[in-house]
C-alpha cells in the first residue's frame, strides 16, 4: 500500500488509467466484433464499411499504447482478406 502522498495520488491515477484503458480496449474489441459479424452475414458492402468505420479507431488505439502496433496490423490485415473473399464468392 501507499504510504507518501506522491505514491497515493500514483495510485489513484493508474486506477483511473487502468478504467479508461479497458473501456478504449472494449470498444476497439466490438469495433472488430461487428465487422466479424457482418463478415459471418455473408454481405459485402456492410463488412467493407464497417471496417472504413473501425480502421482510424484501431489505429488510434496503437498511438494511444492500448494494443502493440504488430497486432492490430495483424487484425486489420485478416479482416480485409476475409471481407476481399466476401467480393470474390
Amino acid at each position: 500500500m501507499a504510504n507518501t502522498p506522491q505514491a497515493k495520488k500514483r495510485a489513484r491515477q493508474n486506477e483511473k488509467n487502468r478504467k479508461h484503458n479497458a473501456s478504449l480496449r472494449s470498444m476497439a474489441r466490438t469495433y472488430m466484433k461487428k465487422i466479424q459479424t457482418k463478415i459471418e452475414s455473408g454481405n459485402y458492402e456492410e463488412a467493407q464499411t464497417a471496417f472504413k468505420q473501425a480502421q482510424p479507431i484501431l489505429d488510434s488505439m496503437v498511438n494511444k499504447g492500448i494494443f502493440a502496433k504488430s497486432k492490430v496490423a495483424r487484425h486489420k490485415s485478416r479482416l480485409s482478406a476475409k471481407i476481399k473473399s466476401l467480393k470474390s464468392a
